[in-house]
């Protein structure tokens, strides 16, 4: 929740995980509750071409633009460059970012809230385990102009502002069951759960550039699996022992899924079939596929008695963000801010 107001320096030092779309993932028991999306913003601000070593001023303590960099730095590694068109708009954001930051920093100083020093060690000591060696970690301090001393002093101070909006946010009174009954019956569209259907498969890779020979390699093998799954050979251990895919050690499982979530082939295979029915070979661009529908789960509202826990829970942080909000917005109104681009 309040991690926003920080460097956010933990999260962009966890190393990227990668997934094929060729694999599902299991769908959550009820769709979440979400905010509406925003409505237009006013166009940012434009922010000059060359920055001055100062961009603001909070209580007296600069803001510069050396800690804009740092920040935009590991925004890029982590999001992207940022398109030209959206530069005001990205580096204001970034800007209020680091003041409000200033902001909490201070505040917490003035509280005298501490960290032990034992448990900034386990911060790092958590973001280290992220990489394979010490040096592919120095590495990406390095990529994003940071020491391990700047880590270390950046931790800290997230984690006291962590402890002291906690400390704020404590006294929210949790939601309760009329809340979430209310919430439920006022946003009927966010509980429709979609047709799924759960299916295991067995992939023989052959990349859709591979040569003619290979492909028809692939192919035969795909082939031979599938007349062993229909004459009556357990799916799952055909899955375990064939499969190139990272599902295979779950017997080929992919959970529930629903529509627009696996390449089209696969998907309009799936489901196509019964449940215990196994589909001829499928071909995308990852290979050759062998599907078994194991279960499916028609379109339908999620009942209130399912979500109850997770709306409530949805409900609550929303009410510990509302008042992190407000606390912030105190200290900023209480705090002398001059922006100077």
């Amino acid at each position: 929740m309040h991690k926003i107001f920080a460097l956010l320096l933990a999260a962009l030092l966890l190393a990227p995980a990668g997934a094929c779309n060729q694999a599902g993932e299991p769908e959550p028991s009820a769709p979440p509750a979400g905010d509406e999306a925003p409505e237009a913003a006013e166009p940012a601000k434009p922010v000059p071409a060359e920055l001055p070593d100062v961009l603001a001023r909070v209580n007296g303590e600069d803001v510069t633009k050396t800690d804009l960099d740092t920040l935009l730095r590991n925004m890029e590694l982590s999001q992207g460059p940022v398109p030209a068109e959206r530069r005001d708009e990205v580096l204001r954001g970034a800007l209020d970012r680091l003041i409000i930051y200033t902001v909490l920093q201070q505040e917490a100083k003035a509280r005298n809230v501490t960290v032990p020093d034992s448990d900034v060690d386990e911060r790092l000591n958590a973001m280290r385990s992220q990489f394979p060696k010490e040096e592919d970690f120095r590495k990406a301090l390095e990529e994003r102009g940071l020491s391990v001393d700047r880590l270390r002093n950046d931790a800290r101070v997230d984690m006291v502002i962590t402890k002291m909006l906690d400390a704020e946010v404590a006294a929210a009174e949790p939601a309760t069951d009329e809340e979430a009954r209310k919430f439920y019956e006022e946003n009927p569209e966010k509980f429709q759960q979609d047709e799924a259907v759960r299916a295991s498969h067995i992939l023989i890779l052959a990349d859709e550039n591979a040569d003619e020979a290979t492909k028809q390699k692939a192919r035969g093998q795909a082939d031979a699996l599938l007349k062993r799954a229909r004459a009556g050979e357990d799916f799952a251990a055909l899955a375990r022992e064939h499969s190139q895919d990272g599902s295979a050690p779950q017997g080929g499982d992919l959970d529930f899924f629903t529509r627009g979530r696996m390449v089209p082939a696969f998907e309009e295979a799936a489901f196509a079939l019964k449940v215990g029915e196994i589909s001829d070979v499928v071909t995308t661009q990852y290979g050759y596929h062998i599907i078994k529908a194991t279960d499916r789960r028609p379109a339908e509202t999620v009942p209130l008695e399912t979500v109850q826990p997770q709306v409530k829970q949805f409900l609550t942080s929303q009410k510990k963000q509302e008042r992190a909000d407000a606390f912030v917005d105190g200290l900023k109104q209480k705090s002398r801010i001059e922006v100077l681009i």
